[in-house]
C-alpha cells in the first residue's frame, strides 16, 4: 500500500511536483470515502480511508505523488454513481 503519511500531507492545494495528482481522496455528504480520478474515468465509493487509500495506490503502481487528499472541507461528489449499500468496498 502507498505510504498513508506521505499522501495525507500532499492536498489538492498543495502538489510536491509540477503534475498534479491523478488521484483526491476525500468524503462525500454523508461521509463516505470516495476515491476519483481527475479525468472522471475511474473511482469509487469506500467504508473507509484505508480502502480509499489501497484502491487509489493500485490504480497508479503505489506512486504517492498521483494521489492526494481533498481539502478540508471540501465535499466530494460521484455525479451518475448508483449509491447503494452493495456499491461499497
Amino acid at each position: 500500500m502507498a505510504n498513508a503519511q506521505h499522501i495525507q500531507r500532499r492536498t489538492a492545494h498543495s502538489p510536491i511536483s509540477s503534475a498534479p495528482a491523478r488521484f483526491i481522496i476525500g468524503r462525500d455528504r454523508r461521509g463516505s470515502w470516495i476515491v476519483q480520478d481527475r479525468q472522471g474515468l475511474v473511482g469509487g465509493l469506500f467504508r473507509n480511508e484505508a480502502a480509499a487509500l489501497h484502491f487509489a495506490a493500485e490504480e497508479c503502481n503505489h506512486n504517492p505523488a498521483d494521489i492526494c487528499h481533498a481539502p478540508e472541507g471540501a465535499v466530494l461528489d460521484l455525479d451518475g454513481f448508483a449509491f447503494s449499500s452493495s456499491n461499497l468496498h
